[in-house]
């Protein structure tokens, strides 16, 4: 794929979704600038794959302090870019601490020699290694948690990264390179690039690349993908979801109905492992709508900086409020029905009203299709074998819930799960130490946890003769 010298427009800006007003514009990459970062990506690998792995940790805990000290600050950046409420963007810049901590204390250990014995007689261990520069490719839903996840162990292992972040997010973006570079990362080691499409492309085809990871939607998984494979790269690919949330019983049906209404509104819905589907039995099905729709009626606008009491955030954007609108507008015109909300807001804002919606069949868009927004879809079954086959009939699998008083009970549905996540009695194992990923469409690949310093690792084999 050709590029041209530089684009003719500018591609990254900060949009405030609550407001529809363009803050600031960011010129995107040269190809120059392009070629610059791969050279010292490349150049940054050299010696940064033989610094001890203990020193690399200590560079990564001093990231990790860095992104605490600076929470007020990296909040108020991404409330302004993609709407999110502040007490959560403060917490997921805090979160990115306990990622950057987690492979600090336990990449040495997770990266070291494992020794096997040969049948024939010799020495072997099986070293893990680095691969050299990566590239990582992010969205905008959770702009620092997810460069954490990339970032954190491929630094301790000794990769190198370009970073292209969503065109929405450039602030965020450069406040993480302050952070690697006031933390101790070498010049080249890990670099921002506001690159194009284009751009892209040629990273990927590069000789100096030896991977990359996306977090994304489907359709983007689809194209990155296919440009690594025709390059014979290796690929992480996280995609969308759209989770069941099965709930089988309860003592409490108001309190499940809030808790399951809660998690559905973390972020305003723009999660990939959200809980999109929630399968509810019969007998307890009607008071979990009537819990539902009590919560989300008599929300009103509001400044995701502010968080008032009864008011609700934006999308991120004008355009993904807008799709969601008109997949909530195929399923009512279909047969569905809309309890509370799910009217789109006029203005240049993104404003949608969150929505409870039920009566979802498989000739709307929404069976199929993610919703990815403050929608909560209610579905009615009956026993516990008609919610596990409604739960795995959906071409994601990413995460999955299963709800019960009888523990026992819940398992059995979760353990048939066809996901990458399978939880019992909690909405997600989520944690630093709890591996991220999904089978199917929602992509391949581990991060967090012991299985996120397996991926762009060389498992290299050292033999040793008697």
């Amino acid at each position: 794929m050709t590029t041209t010298s530089q684009s003719t427009a500018t591609a990254y800006r900060v949009l405030n979704p609550a407001t529809g007003e363009v803050v600031e514009e960011f010129p995107t990459a040269t190809d120059a600038q392009v070629q610059e970062a791969l050279a010292a990506a490349e150049q940054a690998y050299r010696s940064w794959r033989d610094v001890p792995i203990a020193e690399r940790a200590k560079v990564a805990a001093r990231i990790g302090e860095l992104f605490t000290e600076r929470a007020d600050e990296l909040a108020a950046i991404i409330t302004e870019e993609m709407g999110k409420p502040l007490s959560q963007s403060k917490g997921e810049a805090e979160f990115c601490t306990d990622i950057f901590n987690y492979f600090a204390t336990e990449g040495p250990a997770l990266a070291a020699d494992q020794p096997i014995t040969p049948i024939g007689g010799g020495k072997a261990v099986i070293q893990k290694r680095p691969v050299g520069a990566l590239l990582g490719i992010m969205p905008w839903n959770y702009p620092y948690y997810q460069v954490a996840r990339f970032a954190a162990p491929n630094l301790v292992l000794g990769n190198t990264i370009i970073l292209k972040h969503a065109e929405t997010c450039p602030r965020s973006a450069l406040a993480i390179q302050q952070i690697m570079d006031d933390a101790g990362v070498p010049a080249g080691a890990y670099l921002n690039v506001f690159a194009s499409h284009d751009q892209v492309a040629d990273i990927i085809a590069d000789p100096r690349i030896q991977g990359v990871s996306l977090t994304g939607s489907e359709r983007a998984g689809a194209i990155i993908g296919e440009i690594a494979g025709k390059n014979l790269k290796k690929a992480v690919l996280e995609l969308g979801g759209s989770d069941p949330y099965v709930v089988l019983d309860s003592a409490d049906v108001k309190a499940s109905a809030a808790a399951a209404w809660e998690t559905r509104m973390e972020n305003t819905g723009q999660a990939c492992n959200s809980n999109k589907r929630l399968i509810v039995m019969e007998d307890i099905y009607d008071e979990f709508v009537a819990e539902l729709t009590n919560q989300a009626k008599g929300l009103a606008p509001g400044n995701p900086a502010e968080e008032a009491p009864g008011t609700f955030a934006p999308l991120s954007s004008r355009t993904a409020a807008e799709a969601l609108a008109e997949q909530l507008r195929d399923a009512v015109n279909k047969g569905a029905t809309l309890h509370a909300g799910g009217r789109l807001l006029d203005g240049p804002a993104a404003y949608l009203e969150p929505a409870v919606l039920t009566g979802v069949t498989k000739d709307m868009r929404a069976w199929t299709e993610e919703l990815f927004g403050p929608v909560a879809v209610v579905y009615k079954v009956s026993s516990d074998e008609e919610a596990l086959a409604l739960a795995n009939d959906t071409p994601y699998g990413l995460g999955g819930a299963v709800f019960s008083t009888d523990t026992d009970r819940a398992r059995k549905i979760a353990e048939r799960l066809d996901t990458g996540m399978t939880n019992v009695n909690a909405a997600a194992g989520e944690g630093a130490d709890m591996p991220f990923g999904g089978v199917k469409r929602s992509g391949f690949g581990r991060e967090l946890g012991p299985l996120g310093m397996d991926e762009f690792v060389n498992k290299r084999l050292l033999y040793i003769a008697d």
